[in-house]
């Protein structure tokens, strides 16, 4: 079992704030406005805490979910010591963070555990993606994940080598 003093304090705040980078990283897949990217964030956060509450995805998810949690109540933000650059570099940059996300969980964690939080960081990142509709006029011929949206969650699962 991979519990927290299996990690240095900066490799843990990695894996804190990494739900936040995969949904980061929806958001800027298919820019909308700024209802559709609260939606996403708010969508992000209720996988995370209800992770910290429900524990049904293992213990190490549901430490690192607890820890984000009481940050979040201490008003800490989750994607501190993360800012990708703007434009088109960002979300190569947010790749290259779960990469590193991924090799830190491969070199530290049991295989069943590291295999959660992967399976936890794509939650996260559907959860965005199905947060708010995207396109159409007025709601209509809208879409639930757009295309953007579905080749960054195919991308996000390559980077974790995770099944997309």
């Amino acid at each position: 079992m991979t519990t927290k003093a299996d990690f240095t304090d900066e490799e843990w705040a990695r894996l804190e704030r990494a739900p936040f980078v995969a949904g980061m990283a929806i958001s800027l897949a298919d820019p909308g406005g700024p209802i559709e990217a609260f939606k996403e964030t708010a969508a992000t956060l209720r996988t995370v805490l209800g992770d910290a509450k429900d524990g049904g995805r293992g213990e190490l998810v549901t430490a690192i979910a607890r820890d984000v949690e009481a940050g979040a109540r201490e008003h800490h933000n989750p994607l501190s010591g993360f800012k990708p650059a703007k434009g088109a570099t960002a979300g190569v940059e947010i790749l290259d963070e779960l990469r590193a996300v991924n090799e830190l969980l491969t070199a530290k964690a049991s295989p069943e555990d590291a295999a959660a939080v992967r399976a936890w960081l794509l939650a996260a990142a559907t959860a965005a993606a199905n947060a708010a509709k995207e396109g159409g006029f007025m709601g209509f011929h809208a879409q639930r994940v757009s295309e953007g949206e579905q080749q960054m969650l195919d991308r996000l699962a390559d980077a974790l080598n995770a099944p997309g």
